[in-house]
């Protein structure tokens, strides 16, 4: 599992170590796990490579010289810009300029930018907020311009290292080497994005962090570990039984996209109750059916509520008929806003709601700007506001309960953002619930097997009936290892 921690918790974890450490060995540490990577990068052919550095006055800007000390002892020609030269780290300087390195006159930087073979983003730490200062900026179009791969030390210049917020102009990274542990910026969008390609470099944090971080990020072995297998006494009611109430005269297709979910998510049974009956049977002739109300269908251990539901008294009844049951519920799409908070709030049993931006935007009374630009802080909110699970589809979908640490997906893709996606969603992640996991794990195991399968599909259009079918696949696939 991947795990993230807050700038604070890493800054106590580095004074621990570093008490117990010579002085400067930590830095040295992060500069030989950056210069290899930098190397990595430029293919080994490290003799002869042209290498620019962008330095900011902060510890950054150290492991960057240093870093660049390392490579320009092996023939590459190193350049350092200094944003901030009466402040840059003097004991890298030294190291640069002994190992042959120079320093670059403003004059000249983005001239060296647009010939670089490799730039080095070392100009904010994790400490920075807001955005990039106009001579950074400019540096750092430069570099776009010239091509160059571009790898960030610990955190692209300009994105919030906490919150995975970007408040202005930001580096983009094609590779971010990060040092002790992960931070919560670099597994969530926007942030994200800017990134690139991830490289933790292991230099001692790990027994001076707390056990519980702030983010986490499920992985194969992880939601291999949650995924509920029948044993031999187990029959359809004992593995679980899911009760889907959605779809309407109007989009009979979500009631189908919902039930092809549960039916992929390990529950021994799915019950549908609605309006859209002839559909569902059509495609799906196991299913349990009745055209009459949620609390007559039959015995269920959870409920999905919402897709194509619309928002009649039809809608409204069966929502509250859900809610007043006293088994785990999820919350989707028409259901989200239907919802009483008082009736949530009331519930003693397990609620999950499954809201994107817009619906998030709408529980919380924000734009949807907001919600997506502060996706972490979101969806943190909405579990605090409600007292209940919530997973926030997007670009990075984020799993939130409580004080627990916020679960990110990181299997999510562009592909899935189309029409009937969050119906399957919905009904495996109820399904997962039914089957006996806990909301916040029943939540990020559901959205990751959804990732996974529209991964499988390839990068082309994809529906979401064809990432249902895939679920099956996907579920082999994980448990087998």
């Amino acid at each position: 599992m991947r795990t993230g921690y807050s700038v604070e918790t890493v800054r106590a974890a580095e004074r621990a170590l570093m008490a117990r450490l010579p002085e400067g060995a930590l830095m040295q540490r992060a500069a030989a796990g950056l210069a290899a990577a930098c190397a990595d990068l430029l293919g080994r052919r490290v003799y002869g490579a042209r290498v620019v550095l962008l330095v900011g006055s902060g510890d950054n800007g150290g492991d960057a010289l240093y870093a660049g000390a390392r490579l320009a002892r092996r023939g590459a020609g190193v350049s350092a810009v200094l944003l901030a030269p009466d402040r840059a780290h003097a004991g890298g300087l030294r190291a640069l300029r002994a190992a042959g390195g120079r320093v670059v006159a403003s004059s000249a930087a983005a001239d060296a930018l647009r010939r670089a073979h490799l730039v080095v983003d070392g100009i904010v730490g994790i400490g920075g907020r807001g955005g990039l200062r106009p001579e950074a900026e400019t540096l750092v179009a430069a570099a776009r311009e010239g091509g160059a791969p571009v790898v960030a030390v610990d955190l692209p210049s300009g994105v919030d290292a906490d919150g995975g917020e970007v408040r202005g102009a930001a580096v983009r990274a094609d590779a971010t080497v990060t040092f002790g542990t992960y931070k919560p910026g670099l597994l969530v969008d926007p942030a994200r994005e800017h990134a690139g390609a991830l490289r933790l470099v292991d230099i001692g944090l790990g027994p001076h962090l707390p056990a519980e971080p702030d983010v986490e990020a499920l992985q194969h072995a992880d939601v291999a570990g949650f995924l509920p297998l029948p044993d031999a006494e187990s029959d359809k009611y004992r593995r679980g039984v899911v009760g889907v109430v959605a779809g309407s005269a109007r989009y009979p297709g979500a009631a189908v996209l919902a039930v092809a979910g549960a039916l992929s998510g390990g529950a021994g049974a799915v019950r549908y109750a609605g309006p859209a009956v002839e559909a569902v049977i059509a495609r799906f002739p196991e299913t349990l059916v009745t055209a009459g109300p949620p609390s007559k269908a039959g015995r269920v251990q959870a409920w999905v509520v919402g897709p194509g539901l619309g928002d009649g008294t039809e809608a409204r009844q069966a929502l509250e008929d859900v809610l007043a049951s006293g088994v785990p519920v999820l919350v989707d799409a028409d259901g989200l806003r239907l919802l009483d908070p008082r009736a949530l709030r009331a519930r003693t049993a397990q609620t999950v709601l499954t809201p994107h931006a817009g619906e998030a935007a709408a529980l919380l009374g924000r734009s949807r700007e907001e919600v997506e630009s502060a996706r972490l802080s979101s969806v943190r909110a909405l579990a605090e506001r409600f007292g209940v699970t919530v997973l926030l589809k997007g670009s990075t979908t984020l799993v939130a309960e409580g004080p627990a640490p916020v679960r990110v997906n990181p299997t999510g893709t562009p592909w899935l953002a189309t029409a009937g996606s969050g119906d399957v969603l919905s009904g495996l992640v109820g399904s997962l619930l039914a089957a006996g996991l806990p909301g916040r794990d029943a939540a990020s195991v559901g959205a990751y097997l959804h990732g996974l399968a529209a991964r499988a599909l390839g990068p082309a259009p994809i529906t979401s009936l064809a990432v249902a079918d895939e679920l099956r696949k996907v579920w082999l696939d994980v448990t087998n290892g």
